[in-house]
């Protein structure tokens, strides 16, 4: 029984009483399983692209005791402003605090667009240019262009840091041009003929008081789709950032954003049907029983799956059955939620996928009333645009960073950067996801994406964030009136993101195929990890646990860590001047909070320039 069958015989089912199981939104998840089994999926080809071999590395240590004897002897001071500041002269020390005072004066930070625009048209583009690069431009970016940002990156090398590149190039559009272009890109064609006649939920919809998703955003860059000429140029742009950070080390990242690489409207629908669809088996969970389960306890007996399934008029059991063992499922005699994604994997026509149970009338119907043919083409260039990214990192042998985006987009950016990972991710991690720990669903996130890489036998890669749109996500939640996805507070979030971190680690632990970057500035997680790191016996040097931070902030955590032999990398943004000034915006904001919850980086700094000055060090130049 094909998929797209079993859909058509749901279509005529009736749910029943689906409408009465409340399904909180945090068990909700955006991840697949493999239908193959292990040997089908070793000799599967991956469609031409050749795969970099990872090399056989000559571990420090070949034992446990080893690793532990080598970290009980790293010990770490983030004190010591010689070692965190060595790679710094004098002057970037004086701009580095120039630059953090400023962004602690409210009135600069909430008019610096105006005040950089005044300035601008007083001195000139060249002067304003030239002013930037000895300030803001020069303190959180790296250059201009492929070639302007190599010294940087060398130099940090030198000291133990290495690079993400990100391509930080924004439209400078008003607001009311942002809300224009996002309800152009997220609402169907079938939505504006018949607005309110599809069955689609508040949060999965476009609504214009949030069109512009650049407000409450202070460290994300954003993008607005055009048209798909501006897709497959911002696509280059990102294969230009790929190739600019192969050619720049050997052991680099880039970072990408689904929203820049295709239309949203796709995001927004795929997003709806995993999550829909994930609440159909919470449905059939409860009705044996599991619905107070975690996500991955919630293991059904296959017997009296097929019974409910027939009960509810999908089809007659022996036609279950057929689409059961057609899919190769429940061998076991049970069926998980990993299984259950793992029916999705139609992509012949990505509309058919669009099917989704409609709470109201107890039925499964199409998600939109009509699908264009342009619309499907849409969907399918976005889907060929991830793929060839994929590619080119694999060939220029970067790892690639998905960044995380709205939680109404991240189900799907989730889903498709999975199934990137399931294909590149066989050798080594070249594919990496980012999961924001502001959200309540971040552990049972985590912990099915990595059961998912350890039955099929890949590499699980990770970066952990606590999240860019939390007023964001709050205010719309609050006004269009769905469940805030955000934890209540500050601890709650540190919690979460330490034991999604714990989680990880212990997986590293045990099966060395998982991979995470701690992208953070709080230096209580960082030592978090590496006492973690120290108890399990990881050792740096086997390049499964990573550390990252913003270029020109927290250098008191990058460098001691890289000097130490901890992989730590600075995200490091690029792009012509005029150009960043949004990016450069956000930063000012960012560092508004950030300086004034803590003045530890500035008296770190100071600490550091009077030490120089009292030893003589009046000309200081590092030495690499």
């Amino acid at each position: 029984m094909s998929y797209a069958k079993f859909v058509a015989s749901l279509i005529r089912a009736n749910l029943g009483n689906i409408n009465k199981i409340r399904v909180s939104p945090s068990t909700c998840r955006s991840t697949v399983a493999s239908p193959k089994s292990s040997q089908e999926e070793k000799e599967q080809q991956l469609d031409g692209c050749t795969v970099v071999q990872a090399e056989p590395l000559e571990l420090i240590s070949q034992t446990k005791d080893a690793r532990k004897v080598y970290l009980d002897n790293i010990k770490i001071d983030f004190d010591n402003t010689e070692e965190a500041y060595k790679s710094k002269g004098n002057l970037e020390l004086l701009r580095s605090l120039l630059v953090f005072h400023l962004c602690s004066v409210d009135f600069l930070v909430d008019k610096n667009k105006e005040l950089m625009e005044l300035t601008k048209r007083l001195l000139g583009q060249r002067v304003f240019e030239k002013l930037m690069k000895m300030t803001f431009y020069g303190q959180f970016v790296a250059g201009e262009d492929h070639n302007s940002i190599k010294p940087l990156i060398q130099k940090n090398q030198s000291f133990g840091v290495g690079a993400v590149l990100d391509y930080s190039v924004e439209e400078d559009l008003t607001q009311e041009e942002a809300e224009k272009k996002e309800m152009d890109s997220c609402v169907s064609e079938a939505e504006k003929e018949s607005p309110g006649t599809d069955h689609r939920e508040k949060k999965y919809k476009a609504h214009r008081q949030f069109g512009d998703r650049r407000g409450g955003v202070i460290s994300a860059r954003t993008y607005f789709y055009a048209d798909e000429a501006k897709c497959d140029n911002q696509m280059e742009t990102f294969i230009n950032c790929i190739k600019a950070s192969g050619g720049a080390s050997n052991d680099g990242f880039s970072a990408i954003k689904m929203t820049a690489l295709g239309r949203p409207q796709f995001l927004l629908q795929f997003s709806e049907v995993l999550v829909k669809w994930r609440q159909f088996f919470h449905f059939l969970a409860a009705q044996q029983g599991k619905s107070d389960m975690a996500a991955l306890e919630k293991i059904l007996e296959l017997e009296q799956l097929k019974e409910n399934l027939a009960q509810l008029g999908v089809g007659a059991k022996d036609d279950i059955e057929n689409w059961f063992t057609g899919e190769k499922l429940g061998s076991s005699g049970t069926i998980d939620l990993l299984d259950w994604n793992s029916l999705i994997t139609d992509t012949t026509k990505i509309s058919n996928l669009l099917m989704v149970p409609n709470v109201e009338t107890g039925q499964l119907e199409p998600l939109l009333s009509t699908f264009t043919a342009e619309e499907e083409s849409q969907m399918k260039r976005m889907l060929q645009r991830v793929d060839i990214l994929a590619k080119h990192a694999v060939e220029n042998g970067v790892r690639l960073m998905v960044d995380a985006e709205q939680t109404y987009f991240q189900p799907a950016i989730s889903r498709l950067t999975l199934e990137m990972q399931r294909k590149f991710n066989r050798e080594k991690p070249v594919i990496f996801n980012t999961y924001q720990c502001y959200l309540k669903e971040a552990y049972d996130n985590v912990t099915l994406d990595v059961e998912l890489s350890r039955r099929e036998g890949w590499y699980f890669g990770a970066k952990l964030v606590r999240g860019a749109y939390m007023y964001q996500e709050r205010a719309r939640a609050q006004e269009i009136g769905y469940e805030d996805p955000i934890n209540p507070d500050y601890e709650a979030t540190n919690r979460m993101y330490h034991k999604c971190l714990e989680y990880v680690l212990e997986e590293i632990e045990h099966n060395r195929k998982a991979n995470v970057m701690v992208a953070t500035h709080n230096e209580d997680t960082v030592k978090f990890t590496l006492e973690k790191m120290n108890e399990m016996s990881l050792s740096p040097v086997e390049n499964k646990v990573y550390f990252g931070q913003l270029l020109g902030m927290c250098d008191q955590i990058s460098f001691p860590l890289g000097q130490a032999g901890f992989p730590v990398y600075k995200y490091v943004p690029y792009g012509p001047v005029n150009e960043v000034i949004p990016y450069l915006s956000r930063r000012a904001q960012e560092n508004r909070g950030f300086m004034k919850g803590s003045q530890r980086e500035r008296s770190l700094l100071w600490k550091e320039l009077r030490r120089r000055l009292v030893g003589g060090q009046v000309f200081y130049r590092p030495v690499y």
